[in-house]
């Protein structure tokens, strides 16, 4: 399949204010519509939280963004999805190229059962990256210094990344997903087995790639969502069971004066 051209790396501030659109997307799994007309648009170099009740499609939209929910059998998406003004669903785009620029991190640390170094190595080898020992020893640190990982595991680098404790493990996973140079980050529960001091470091590390990256989490922690991000998305389910977008702002609007009861009652913790 051909790969669309999207706009390089270095006219990323011309190309307007939004590193993602959804315009109108419904998502179903064979004839189960699971997300229900949802439109947004995510700012460039902000962080953006989807929060909102288990079940209630946050993951799903989120999953969308970089077609990871193609891998589901039965799964579709109505609407458009545009990334550098081209929608990531079109017939000529190619979605790995789409999770190349559209990097994902998981609810649980999933490193390779490989080296630290061949983790990271990993993405830009399968994406057809060349280059000499010297240049992938310089990519390996550069990833590494981007999670803030780096001082702590630049000696033991050709030891399993799955030695390393759970915090480690998910900024070992933030790197491997920095080593292709994505231009969005999703990270979907991304401390939710971590304990309060690795999710610390998980936060403190979300407002340093915020200088060159587009972040969106996905998180149930309401006082995570209003510690780290710029805007929050509100969703919630309906009486069909479909997740909807019930609210979309600035995180402090969101949290402080939100204009929706529903929104009002989540915060407050009346329901969900």
């Amino acid at each position: 399949m051909a790969t669309a051209e999207f706009s390089s790396v270095n006219t990323l501030q011309s190309n307007g204010k939004y590193a993602v659109e959804l315009k109108n997307i419904h998502i179903y799994y064979g004839a189960f519509r699971a997300v229900n007309n949802v439109s947004l648009q995510i700012e460039r170099q902000r962080i953006t939280a989807f929060i909102g009740p288990s079940g209630c499609g946050k993951s799903t939209v989120l999953r969308a963004i970089n077609r990871m929910n193609d891998l589901i059998p039965g799964s579709r998406l109505e609407g458009q999805i545009l990334f550098h003004g081209k929608n990531i669903y079109d017939p000529d785009v190619d979605p790995v190229e789409v999770r190349r620029r559209i990097g994902m991190v998981f609810q649980k640390p999933n490193p390779f059962p490989k080296s630290i170094y061949e983790n990271i190595m990993f993405g830009p080898r399968i994406n057809g990256w060349r280059g000499t020992k010297q240049q992938a020893d310089e990519l390996v640190e550069r990833a590494l210094r981007g999670a803030a990982i780096w001082d702590e595991v630049k000696d033991k680098l050709h030891q399993p990344g799955t030695a390393l404790s759970g915090g480690q493990q998910q900024r070992l996973c933030i790197a491997r997903a920095l080593a292709v140079q994505p231009e969005v980050i999703l990270m979907d529960e991304p401390c939710s087995s971590l304990d309060p001091i690795s999710t610390l470091k998980i936060e403190e590390l979300m407002f340093e790639l915020r200088q060159n990256y587009t972040i969106v989490i996905v998180t149930h922690n309401m006082q995570q969502a209003a510690r780290v991000s710029d805007y929050t998305a509100f969703f919630l389910m309906n009486e069909s069971r479909a997740g909807e977008l019930i609210e979309y702002g600035p995180t402090t609007q969101i949290f402080q004066n939100p204009q929706d009861e529903r929104t009002e009652n989540y915060i407050s913790g009346r329901f969900g």
